[in-house]
Order: structure tokens, then C-alpha cells, then sequence
């Protein structure tokens, strides 16, 4: 099995993992839900993530062709536009993203969101296969977190953001809208058939009991230890999952992500005195927990 060399990129703010994964004959990479760097208090956008990201990439001489997302985040800002702009690199994403679109142009009342996907230059199929150099990259459509979250094959590493975290930490959240804990299982089982020496990436690290934060794991590790999985029934999971989630607060910048991220990225257009404005809709779900 072809092992592609993974860098990866942590945001403490966030709590997210950025990669880059790329192939040691043609130099040639791909970026993985890079984070545009957002700060909900001044409003203030910045690219301080990205950038690190473009350092890494040009210091070892590598060749950006692929910049990919596996869902639209809840949780932070994409910066797969502003790299586009940087690097001339497609972007790519789940074809299911414009399901996603279509329940939050609802949420947010914007008649005018285009829910056609046309947002990234490619809409990626299960099953489905494109390059990177010479490493063959896989799809796995994985919904269960959001309708539209995808696994990334490349070789023996598997890019799986909101599925599962590390084994000392469980699994992603399922009640967002167009979310199933059931949903969630299936793809988690789906990702555990693959070998179990295959490295696992997470997208989120939370360093569970103050520990530092970690990233990858292994099919392997994942079946023996991980408390939401491992010697558990789906009905198991699924209760646990729910009961869960029913305790968890919205993340706090879902709001102002998701109508960044359905559009790949991309900000809200600056009006006529050169300030962007985001849309927050007011009690859009007013069961979710304060904390």
C-alpha cells in the first residue's frame, strides 16, 4: 500500500487539524480543511492558518493540486477560497453538499444561495477516484455528522474528520440539521473495514484530560479502544450518540460559519462602505443548550 507523507496543522482555537498530504515521488500535495481564522468577538478575519499551510508547502518544494474539504464546518471558517486564489488549485467536495445547502439557505432565508455545488470546481461521488502525483485518492461518502461529510482514501491514510476522534475520545456529534446517529455508525463501520493498519486523521482534537493534542490513530486502535465503538451494538451507539448530543451546546460559531462554508469559502461581499456583513438568525433553534 502507498504511504503518502501527512503534515499536519493544529488550531488551538479550534480544536481543528488541517492537513497536508502529499506524494514523495512528484512532490506533489493536497490541503485538507484548512482554517480561515475567525474571531467572533471583533469580527475579524485573518489567514495566519493558511499562511502556515503555504510556508510548509512551498519550504519542501511541493506542488498544491487539490484543495479539498470533507463537509462544511460548523465549527470554523474554510480558507479553500483563499487558497485557491493562492495557489490556481481546484477545490473539491462532496456532491451532497447541496443537500446541505438546501437546508440552511431555508434556515437563513436566502432565496438567492446557489444550491447547485457550483461553490467548489468539483463535487465528489462515493466511490469515486482522482490523483494526487501518483497516489490514487478514494471517496467514501460518510454522512451520519453532516449529510454531505466525506473520507479521503489516499494510500494507507485516511482523512476522517467528524466520524471519529481519537480512541481515548469518541465520536463526532450527530444532531445537526440533516444529522443520524445511525447514519454515523454505518459510516464508522465503514471506515473500520478498511485494513487496520490504516492511519486514521481526525479532523478535531479537544486533548481529552488536558493532554497534548493527538491526530492519529489506527483502524486498529480504533476497534480495541475506542469507548463508542468498540464491543458496542449500533442500538448501543445510537442511544449513546443521542443521549449525548441532547447535552451538547450548538458550536459557538456555527451561525457565522455555515453560510461561509456553503459557499466554499467564499465571504459575503463587501457593501457600499467596504464592511462585509454575516446574517444571524435569531431564535433558529431554540431548544439547543446555553452554556
Amino acid at each position: 500500500m502507498h504511504k503518502p507523507d501527512v503534515a499536519a496543522f493544529y488550531d488551538a482555537r479550534t480544536g481543528s487539524i488541517q492537513y497536508v498530504v502529499s506524494d514523495p515521488a512528484t512532490r506533489k500535495c493536497a490541503i485538507v480543511d484548512p482554517v480561515l481564522d475567525f474571531d467572533e468577538k471583533s469580527g475579524s478575519t485573518a489567514t495566519v492558518n493558511a499562511d502556515a499551510i503555504l510556508d510548509h508547502v512551498a519550504s519542501r518544494g511541493l506542488t498544491v493540486e487539490w484543495i479539498l474539504d470533507t463537509h462544511p464546518h460548523a465549527d470554523h471558517f474554510s480558507a479553500a477560497r483563499y487558497l485557491k486564489a493562492r495557489t490556481g488549485a481546484p477545490t473539491a467536495i462532496g456532491e451532497h453538499v447541496v443537500a446541505v445547502q438546501q437546508i440552511w439557505r431555508q434556515i437563513y432565508n436566502w432565496p438567492d444561495l446557489a444550491c447547485d455545488g457550483s461553490q467548489w470546481d468539483r463535487l465528489l461521488r462515493d466511490g469515486e477516484t482522482f490523483a494526487i502525483g501518483e497516489l490514487e485518492a478514494r471517496v467514501m461518502h460518510s454522512p451520519g455528522h453532516t449529510l454531505a461529510s466525506i473520507t479521503y482514501v489516499v494510500g494507507d491514510a485516511a482523512f476522517i474528520h467528524d466520524t471519529l476522534f481519537m480512541p481515548d475520545t469518541g465520536s463526532a456529534r450527530a444532531d445537526f440539521p440533516g444529522g443520524s446517529a445511525a447514519n454515523l455508525w454505518t459510516s464508522i463501520q465503514a471506515i473500520l473495514s478498511l485494513p487496520d493498519e490504516t492511519r486514521l486523521f481526525t479532523g478535531h482534537d479537544y486533548r481529552q484530560g488536558g493532554r497534548e493534542a493527538l491526530w492519529q490513530s489506527s483502524v486498529a486502535q480504533q476497534k480495541a479502544g475506542n469507548p463508542h465503538v468498540a464491543g458496542r451494538s449500533q442500538l448501543d451507539f445510537v442511544d449513546l450518540r443521542e443521549a449525548r448530543d441532547r447535552t451538547l451546546p450548538m458550536p459557538k460559531l456555527i451561525l457565522h460559519a455555515l453560510q461561509v462554508n456553503i459557499r466554499g469559502g467564499e465571504l459575503p461581499p463587501a457593501e457600499d462602505n467596504g464592511c462585509r456583513y454575516l446574517k444571524i438568525p435569531l431564535d433558529a433553534f431554540p431548544r439547543s443548550v446555553w452554556n
